[in-house]
């Protein structure tokens, strides 16, 4: 936990840092793949005059950051952070990996036919 700047306010609860950390924005412009498990690897390194929020992701997902860690080590909303990540997607400069494939479900046959042979023993 940060210590409380002036007036006893952290600066992750500091509405307006955050309003201009996403341009103003609430949430990405569309839908995004991203949900807490979702994993960042970055593409590329940050640029030169890029957002420091923006160069510090980069620079975290190096190796393969849940959405959750990246947003603990910024000290920044859920919500803000998926802003941000959206914005690197756009320029693609991060990739996104859904942390665990769906499972593939058997046909549900072939596990009434287990059952009922289960059933028999």
């Amino acid at each position: 936990m940060t210590d409380p700047g002036p007036g006893g306010r952290r600066d992750e609860d500091d509405p307006e840092r955050l309003y201009v950390i996403t341009g103003g924005r609430s949430g990405p412009a569309g839908p995004t793949p991203f949900d807490l498990v979702t994993l960042i690897v970055t593409r590329r390194d940050p640029r030169p005059g890029m957002q420091p929020e923006h160069a510090a992701i980069l620079r975290l997902c190096a190796s393969p950051l849940s959405v959750a860690e990246i947003s603990a080590y910024l000290r920044l909303p859920t919500s803000v952070v998926t802003v941000l990540l959206a914005d690197l997607l756009d320029d693609e400069l991060i990739e996104a990996r859904a942390a665990v494939p769906p499972a593939d479900f058997p046909d549900r046959a072939l596990l009434e036919a287990v059952i009922h042979g289960l059933q028999r023993l």
